[in-house]
């Protein structure tokens, strides 16, 4: 009888040493998907920044071009502090249409600005519930298949 309850004893824990090794199987598994999703996000968050700073420099760009088209040298907008170039691109301005122009000419180019912002922060916000939903369906997944295995572990008992 004692050697009937060693030879259980010693089954149980073979039987618990096995589950802990698939356990640790599945836990490995979902820690490199987890790596995995991350080095995508971290790829994603990457060429986003990258693709902003272009954007930026396109902007920054054709805000040159626009100056120069408009007569107004970049170098002076540089080399002066902003208030004194914008106190410049006052004195230019000869009439009450001027000023609307000129007016009409800032107001469209916030609105630009706001759009592309706004743009920026859809595009980010799309990522990022796209990178989500993708974690979950992959949490999901592991989850299925981990009840799977335990299932086909119970039907061969």
């Amino acid at each position: 009888m004692n050697q009937d309850l060693t030879q259980q004893w010693l089954t149980e824990i073979q039987v618990l040493k096995e589950q802990m090794a698939v356990l640790q199987g599945d836990r490995d598994v979902a820690w490199e998907s987890a790596q995995k999703w991350r080095q995508l996000y971290n790829t994603e968050a990457e060429q986003r920044r990258t693709d902003a700073q272009l954007s930026q420099q396109a902007i920054a760009s054709l805000k040159a071009d626009l100056y120069k088209l408009q007569g107004i040298e970049v170098e002076t907008l540089a080399a002066g502090t902003p208030l004194t170039a914008i106190q410049q691109e006052i004195e230019q301005l000869k009439s009450v249409e001027d000023l609307q122009a000129k007016l009409i000419a800032v107001i469209k180019e916030r609105d630009r600005l706001l759009q592309a912002f706004k743009t920026e922060q859809d595009n980010h916000a799309q990522t990022r519930n796209s990178l989500t939903t993708a974690l979950g369906d992959a949490i999901d997944s592991l989850t299925r298949e981990r009840a799977l295995a335990e299932a086909n572990k119970g039907n061969t008992k």
